[in-house]
């Protein structure tokens, strides 16, 4: 998008020239979703482009940063929702911004340059539209530094802000996540979600019929999401906690924090527990293999399990009594399968 607008060379995409762009992101729009719901979401799945991967784990917090740095999770080291801050023994949770003893600093977290400070650095003004509780968080200042907020809470009111940004701006992203909460609650596909999937598609319409002419709306998303209908529960699981010093990550993406000594244990068990329902491997296997992008910043290790538990299929390993409402939920992500990862790009031009 920034090559669009004439700055920057990296094209990747092959995005056409634009004078004016509107990021629409939509939090939990799978592309498998999307594809199965077309009567739903019409207007969306009549403008689709293609289909983009998001990074690993699948998740908001880490999607979030790749689309506000241009780099994989292993440059900008948001490699989980609970991580590890190394050397500490505490659990940071990146998408509260939450961690027990002193505060964590965003710009210390994650200190990449934005592409909304390129922006402004440039002379455009980037303007980000979203409910009024994200302004100012952590999670807002690591992956949104350079940006100028606009609050709006409703779809209504979020459709109004874009419309008026536009007139000001160049580069306007909206974002709207109650796709990703109806999905977490009753699961992708059931009533409240379709509900939800259809105030997106009449948004996109809206935002669309109001752009100024040179402009475009490209719509995607930051993760995908299964129905979970296999649930392994740690807290019930006395060989699962032998040797663990903390459980970090997320359902769909565990990060295992051994005591020491016991990670060669802890990998073993795991590994025979889970067998045929999770990919189980250790910190090295993972950032080899690239499931972090082409390479992880040494200072990014410790921030990762020394052994990694991913499930595929339907299974989650949840732990009831140390987060009772995580797992008591219907969908999930954060995985490395396709329902997860791949995500819809959409484009609408005026």
């Amino acid at each position: 998008m920034l090559a669009s607008l004439g700055l920057s060379t990296d094209n990747t995409l092959a995005l056409e020239p634009a004078a004016r762009v509107c990021l629409f992101l939509v939090d939990g729009l799978g592309a498998e979703m999307l594809a199965a719901h077309p009567g739903t979401a019409p207007f969306l799945s009549a403008h689709l482009r293609g289909t983009l991967t998001a990074g690993f784990p699948s998740s908001t917090p880490t999607s979030l940063a790749t689309l506000g740095t241009g780099a994989p999770p292993g440059e900008h080291g948001m490699v989980g929702i609970q991580m590890a801050v190394p050397g500490e023994g505490r659990l940071f949770n990146c998408l509260r911004w939450t961690a027990p003893g002193l505060p964590v600093d965003p710009d210390v977290w994650q200190p990449a340059e934005t592409v909304y400070q390129r922006m402004a650095a440039a002379g455009v003004d980037p303007v980000y539209v979203a409910p009024a509780s994200f302004d100012g968080t952590g999670l807002t200042r690591a992956v949104y530094r350079g940006m100028r907020y606009w609050a709006a809470e409703t779809a209504g009111e979020r459709v109004e802000a874009v419309r008026h940004a536009l007139r000001e701006t160049s580069y306007v992203t909206v974002y709207y996540g109650d796709v990703d909460r109806a999905g977490h609650v009753g699961g992708w596909g059931s009533g409240a979600w379709l509900e939800q999937l259809a105030v997106v598609d009449r948004m996109a319409e809206r935002i669309a019929e109001s752009l100024p002419p040179g402009a475009v709306l490209y719509v995607t998303a930051d993760h995908g999401m299964i129905n979970a209908t296999d649930k392994v529960d740690v807290d019930h699981r006395p060989d699962l906690r032998e040797g663990v010093l903390m459980l970090g990550g997320e359902a769909r993406a565990r990060h295992v924090y051994t005591r020491p000594g016991a990670a060669e244990g802890v990998l073993e068990t795991w590994r025979e527990a889970l067998h045929g329902r999770a990919w189980v491997v250790t910190r090295e296997e993972a950032a080899d293999t690239g499931w972090f992008g082409r390479r992880v910043r040494r200072e990014w290790l410790g921030r990762i399990g020394d052994v990694l538990a991913v499930p595929y299929g339907e299974c989650v390993i949840v732990a009831s009594a140390a987060e009772p409402v995580e797992s008591s939920l219907t969908g999930y992500h954060g995985s490395l399968t396709p329902a997860e990862q791949n995500v819809p790009l959409l484009e609408i031009r005026r």
